[in-house]
């Protein structure tokens, strides 16, 4: 008569929340990296009696490298630990967010559901004419022809363009490569155009065979393991001092702290953040 969390019965399996913009850190607001999700992707893959691993994904994306990089540690765990990988979407798992989300041996996402934008982009600001306006007299001195590559106080150079657009093209190669080799014959129908950086809902993504199906993770994972399945979340933590004694499990909670410089580094990350979500209705 005792519920399953009491008496251990039911399956045990480990949660994974992966919330935000990737990569984007600054002194006050640790964002979604390998730094400050490694310790918890060990935790959940090592927790004893697992079933399987669930990951909970809500990202426009961030740093392809980041993404990367926590994506082949969920991968390397999940092979050591010889457990199945189960995602599910949430609002978006686009571009960087659906790197992570090919992470999964079966993918799941609402109807309404972001995914896809399988692309790469490089955002900047042209205010040569601004500083030409207010009478600033900017001085710059570099040793390195190709150092001032994407500077916004300069007039846009083709051949800083052509350069970001070629590391862009590796970039998005790579992407493509590790799709592809995830989704295998699932996404063979859909063809190249599943790689133009555009993004489809839940539903749309089911028949290219970007997802599996659809769902949310209370809902299948008790149609996979049963009814007294039990949920243990082990989310990465955003507080620097939890992270340095090795606490990984983070639920709400104030941070509080002021560095050099952090200020403006935190509203500059946020206004990036914001523009993330924006590309994609949120």
């Amino acid at each position: 008569m005792l519920p399953a969390s009491w008496t251990g019965r039911g399956a045990l399996i480990p949660v994974l929340r992966f919330s935000g913009a990737i990569g984007m850190s600054t002194p006050l607001r640790p964002g979604l990296t390998l730094s400050t999700s490694a310790s918890a992707i060990e935790r959940a893959f090592s927790m004893r009696g697992a079933k399987a691993v669930a990951i909970q994904i809500n990202s426009p994306g961030g740093s392809a490298v980041q993404s990367v990089l926590i994506y082949k540690r969920i991968r390397a765990l999940a092979e050591e630990k010889g457990l199945k990988v189960y995602v599910f979407a949430e609002d978006v798992a686009a571009s960087g967010g659906y790197l992570l989300a090919i992470a999964g041996d079966e993918i799941y996402a609402d109807a309404s559901s972001i995914v896809g934008s399988i692309g790469v982009v490089t955002a900047t600001f042209g205010l040569n004419e601004l500083i030409n306006k207010i009478g600033v007299e900017r001085r710059l001195y570099t040793a390195g022809r190709n150092k001032t590559t994407l500077d916004p106080f300069l007039p846009v150079k083709e051949d800083d363009v052509e350069r970001i657009k070629a590391i862009q093209r590796d970039v998005h190669a790579e992407f493509i490569d590790l799709v592809k080799a995830r989704r295998g014959a699932r996404i063979e129908k859909a063809g190249d155009d599943l790689f133009t950086g555009e993004f489809w809902s839940g539903r749309k993504a089911l028949e290219l065979g970007l997802i599996d199906g659809l769902g949310e993770l209370r809902t299948k994972m008790r149609e996979l393991y049963g009814d007294e399945v039990r949920f243990s979340l082990v989310a990465p933590s955003t507080n620097w001092l939890r992270r340095r004694r090795g606490v990984s499990v983070h639920e709400g909670g104030s941070e509080f702290g002021f560095t050099p410089g952090g200020l403006a580094a935190d509203l500059i990350s946020a206004i990036e953040a914001r523009a993330l979500w924006s590309r994609f209705g949120f």
